[in-house]
């Protein structure tokens, strides 16, 4: 065997002569020449010009469809805004409604003879009973002589006469239309006053109490007082909201 030496040399000498073989293979070979003609090039150059345009009205049709979404979107929140605010006023009573319902009249007792005590007067108590009875019995919206009932509205005896949000209830026949959600609701509503004891505490009062049959079209108008709202303040932006 060889010294080590010597073989060092060989291992040394056969990687040199590999890298030389391969930088001469990669020096002989010939780049690749352009040969295409100016026709060819110009031909090239405008084919490269159209899909850049193409690219180009692509994306500002993206971008019009992205300004036509955000626009949509921004006119459907308002949209919704304005559907929410509608169904806001409904329940709070701002708007007239109109729907199956009954009507029920109060007027001073008369007896067969059409005699009778002559009043100007209906307790506040039985009101309050009878919008309690109504409501329990499915009624949605009521009102009391042309003023509609809200969840503010006030009944009381002032000076011996009883008013309903500063109306006074002194003239008869009295009117009370009432709405229900559909017109079975309607008539069942009418069945349960009927038989309901209320209709005779109204006659120990010296009045009657006529339920019409239910129609389809009772109209109930607007709440038209203005709604104070106590203790409550405007939310300050920032605060609260999660921002």
């Amino acid at each position: 065997m060889g010294s080590p030496k010597n073989v060092y040399f060989a291992i040394t000498a056969t990687i040199i002569g590999f890298m030389v073989a391969v930088q001469f293979q990669t020096v002989s070979e010939p780049n690749v020449r352009d040969t295409r003609d100016t026709w060819e090039l110009r031909q090239d150059l405008m084919e490269e010009k159209k899909i850049q345009s193409q690219l180009l009205q692509e994306i500002r049709s993206n971008e019009e469809k992205l300004v036509k979404y955000e626009t949509e979107r921004q006119q459907s929140r308002a949209e919704v805004l304005r559907d929410t605010l509608s169904e806001l006023k409904a329940e709070a009573g701002l708007t007239a409604v109109s729907g199956p319902g009954i009507v029920l009249v109060l007027r001073p007792y008369l007896d067969e003879f059409g005699q009778g005590e002559t009043t100007t007067y209906v307790s506040p108590y039985l009101l309050k009973r009878l919008l309690n009875e109504l409501y329990l019995n499915g009624a949605l919206h009521v009102s009391i002589d042309g003023q509609r009932v809200i969840n503010t509205t006030v009944i009381r005896e002032i000076s011996r006469m009883t008013k309903i949000d500063g109306h006074s209830l002194n003239k008869f026949p009295l009117e009370i239309k009432v709405i229900a959600a559909t017109q079975q609701e309607a008539e069942k509503l009418f069945n349960r006053i009927q038989g309901s004891t209320i209709v005779e505490d109204f006659f120990i009062d010296n009045l009657q109490v006529e339920i019409e049959k239910p129609g389809d079209d009772i109209e109930v108008p607007a709440y038209q007082d203005p709604i104070r709202i106590r203790y409550m303040e405007p939310a300050e932006s920032g605060k609260g909201g999660g921002e």
